[in-house]
């Protein structure tokens, strides 16, 4: 396997950065290893359990299934962008009012889910959150708490 590296240019969680990265890393790997962001984790490598969610130019993607590289020129957002001086977001906020994680592996990936939602729907039903989080599996099976957090970044987000 090749270990030599490449200089990607790209926007991360609103800034431009440079990265030197292997061929074979995917998004998790240089998010790791490159700029020590934790957020996306790599639990199943396979783009089932959306642990691994970032946004790339808006679009939910899963970042154990996608190739470093191939973000060069990208606008990547990652669930630490969300915190903003020291502010969380509505999103956040709701997560830790209801109690919507346990373990708290998938909620990166809940919550950047539930924001993608939001901005499309901003006042979605269960039915619309269990089908808009469908791509996103909690162990834990948090799934009530996870609905209810969802309805409230709804509020906070109406309220700001």
């Amino acid at each position: 396997m090749s270990t030599e590296k490449r200089t990607i240019n790209f926007t991360l969680n609103g800034r431009e950065v440079a990265a030197e990265v292997r061929p074979q890393w995917n998004m998790v790997e240089m998010l790791q290893n490159v700029f020590g962001l934790t957020g996306a984790r790599e639990s199943c490598g396979q783009g089932l359990c959306g642990c691994c969610t970032v946004l790339i130019d808006g679009k939910a993607t899963t970042g154990c299934l996608q190739l470093a590289a191939l973000v060069d020129g990208k606008d990547v957002q990652t669930i630490e962008s969300l915190e903003v001086d020291g502010e969380l977001s509505p999103e956040q906020q709701a997560f830790i009012e209801t109690g919507g994680f346990q373990c708290g592996y998938c909620t990166p990936g809940m919550i950047l889910m539930t924001k993608k939602l939001l901005d499309e729907n901003p006042e979605p039903t269960d039915d619309d959150v269990r089908h808009y989080l469908s791509g996103n599996l909690c162990r834990c099976a948090a799934y009530p708490e996870i609905i209810d957090a969802v309805k409230r970044a709804g509020e906070l987000r109406k309220a700001s």
